[in-house]
């Protein structure tokens, strides 16, 4: 298990301007005592925590491949734990934060992928920002990999990081397919938008904002600055596209509450779209979210939730805020049991 405040081994690799960019100077930020903190100070911190890894500390992972054909996979970026513990050091010093560590085995179980006896190691991270608060989270893996711990606390802290907002811009990737090698290494590396850079970013640019901005160019470029003879824009189809993985029933909710139409093509305002699209991003990550917890606690405790909010099934959701409620109550139990375990 890595000390209480480990700091990357090879953080002298990363420039002197990717921690420029990063984090404003430390003599700015340090947090001697919790009582330094003002509620400016606050805003300020949780601010640069927000603020996107530089580009040379970014990964990619293969999270799903084709079958048959020329080989082909879908990346997902990510960061190594040690840049989260860099970047933690960097804006309240070693001193001004630390993490605690909390390992569970869960009985054994068959695996349904390959029907194989196995448990699963739960580890549980909480991470305090002095002055600040808490927030804990947990990581699991199964007992057979033989980095199970190691891969259960990594993620157990990057979870808990992501609740002070620190890694959480990850979160609104959906994934990007990229040819591969004969040993399912990407060939390419895709490009990262600009909203997750740290120059973008600090420049004010966000998810979707982005991708809404370019729909409205090309709509006033075909049109001579005529949108309304153009609804279905890019940003359209994307929300178009959403109705697979939400289920009508949220597809349809979210357009009734955010928009007021029925059906995207009568939303007229980008920004309108764009707000839109967030909220079904943000529906799609909460069923992600649900599906992990699910996996964990069983469809029964799932029954007995969504009958406590008097739904007969999770397809009767359609908003995020129920969701959220569901999703929580999930989580909650799922970390009960693995503290019981």
């Amino acid at each position: 298990m890595s000390p209480v405040n480990g700091h990357a081994n090879d953080s002298a690799s990363i420039p002197t301007t990717a921690v420029q960019q990063i984090a404003p100077p430390t003599s700015d930020t340090n947090i001697p005592t919790a009582l330094t903190l003002t509620a400016t100070k606050i805003k300020e911190l949780i601010a640069n925590l927000e603020v996107p890894f530089h580009s040379s500390v970014i990964e990619w992972r293969v999270t799903n491949t084709t079958k048959g054909g020329s080989p082909r996979g879908q990346v997902m970026p990510y960061a190594d734990q040690r840049a989260y513990t860099d970047r933690l050091n960097t804006l309240v010093t070693p001193a001004g934060w630390t993490r605690r560590y909390t390992i569970h085995t869960s009985a054994n179980f068959e695996r349904s992928k390959d029907q194989k006896i196995v448990a699963k190691v739960l580890v549980t991270c909480e991470l305090t920002i002095f002055g600040i608060g808490s927030h804990s989270a947990t990581g699991e893996e199964f007992a057979d990999n033989e980095n199970a711990a190691t891969a259960a606390e990594a993620q157990s802290f990057k979870r808990a990081c992501s609740c002070f907002g620190l890694g959480r811009y990850l979160y609104y990737f959906s994934g990007t397919w990229v040819d591969l090698d004969d040993r399912k290494r990407p060939k390419t590396i895709p490009r990262l938008p600009d909203w997750a850079t740290p120059e973008g970013w600090q420049r004010g640019l966000r998810p979707y904002a982005e991708s809404a901005s370019k729909s409205l160019e090309k709509t006033t470029a075909g049109t001579n600055g005529n949108g309304d003879d153009h609804k279905s824009t890019s940003l359209v189809h994307e929300i178009e596209h959403m109705e697979r993985s939400l289920g009508k029933r949220m597809y349809r909710g979210l357009l009734k509450k955010v928009a007021r139409v029925w059906n995207p093509k009568d939303i007229q305002d980008p920004a309108i779209q764009q707000k839109v699209l967030a909220h079904m991003h943000a529906a799609e990550r909460g069923f992600r979210r649900l599906d992990i917890a699910l996996e964990r606690v069983g469809s029964e405790t799932l029954q007995q939730i969504l009958g406590s909010l008097k739904l007969q099934s999770i397809d009767r959701v359609d908003n995020l805020q129920t969701l959220r409620e569901v999703v929580l109550a999930l989580e909650a139990v799922a970390q009960e049991r693995a503290v019981k375990q």
